[in-house]
């Protein structure tokens, strides 16, 4: 082969590594409240309220949204708070919401964000992640910028909504344990803390990076999330890199959700682990405090 030719080709496949190593803004998993007001009538639209209460929905909500209860994907009748429930019953839980495979759901929550992005986990574990979102800024931006709200519950059709279930993104304690334990420089894997610093200071997986959810939206007044371009720096300032997986945990697997939609929204290959710090506390397993990795 001649010289230029090999070089051509060297080039070729640099730039297609780096491409690779470099993930894709899932653009698709993040609406803004523009996109949403045109599209509020789609006829494939499934807008999700999700709020612990019925009367939280009924004090208003964006027209058109449906009210999913907390309770309905967030099981804490058992040793551990906040685990999936059973399949057959979020399989009824989204099927009494209408949803199909053509669905195009938006979710927004009321009073904490990560509800919202626990939802969509939920539908990502089931299958449905593709066609699933989050709206930027969740009811307060769409309310700050004046846009309407209604007490009004609308009327739908209940379906036969069948799971697809992928198990690969619900980490367990075995495969965070191994993340953990191997040496440095060996693991496929990154953990991340998506807990407040006092909180990872206090104790936390070893190995684990700490971000916390808060600091990728804008402002709490303003809870967008911050631009793809800063997302990436603020994980490259914590030592997160591309190409390795991601496995997010937190106290009981709420802020981890933020943290795995965001990870998800940024293109890498994630899990949450849904038993969280309570699981590994529980189970008297090893942990570091301080700013110790």
């Amino acid at each position: 082969m001649p010289r230029w030719s090999l070089l051509l080709a060297l080039l070729a496949t640099s730039a297609a590594m780096a491409q690779s190593a470099t993930p894709r803004v899932n653009v698709d998993l993040l609406v803004s409240t523009a996109w949403l007001t045109d599209h509020l009538k789609d006829p494939n639209l499934v807008l999700l309220h999700v709020a612990d209460t019925f009367a939280d929905y009924k004090r208003g909500h964006i027209p058109g949204a449906r009210f999913l209860a907390t309770g309905k994907f967030i099981d804490n009748t058992g040793t551990l708070g906040a685990e999936l429930p059973p399949l057959d019953a979020l399989a009824k839980a989204f099927s009494d919401l209408g949803l199909t495979e053509k669905s195009r759901v938006v979710i927004y929550s009321t009073a904490w964000m990560p509800n919202a992005a626990r939802a969509f986990y939920t539908l990502d574990y089931l299958g449905q992640g593709d066609r699933a979102a989050l709206l930027d800024g969740g009811i307060e931006q769409w309310i700050a910028e004046d846009r309407p709200v209604t007490g009004a519950v609308p009327t739908f059709v209940p379906t036969a909504f069948s799971p697809k279930t992928r198990p690969e993104v619900r980490a367990s304690l075995d495969e965070v344990r191994k993340a953990v334990e191997a040496p440095t420089g060996t693991t496929t894997c990154q953990v991340v803390d998506s807990r407040p610093a006092r909180r990872y200071q206090a104790g936390h997986l070893g190995g684990a990076n700490n971000v916390y959810w808060q600091e990728t939206l804008v402002s709490d007044e303003h809870p967008t999330f911050l631009p793809p371009e800063k997302l990436k720096a603020l994980l490259a300032s914590r030592g997160l890199v591309p190409g390795k997986k991601v496995l997010t945990y937190c106290e009981v697997g709420l802020q981890a959700s933020h943290g795995y939609f965001l990870f998800k929204y940024l293109g890498y290959d994630a899990a949450m682990y849904d038993g969280s710090f309570q699981e590994w506390s529980t189970g008297k397993l090893p942990v570091v405090t301080a700013d110790k990795k």
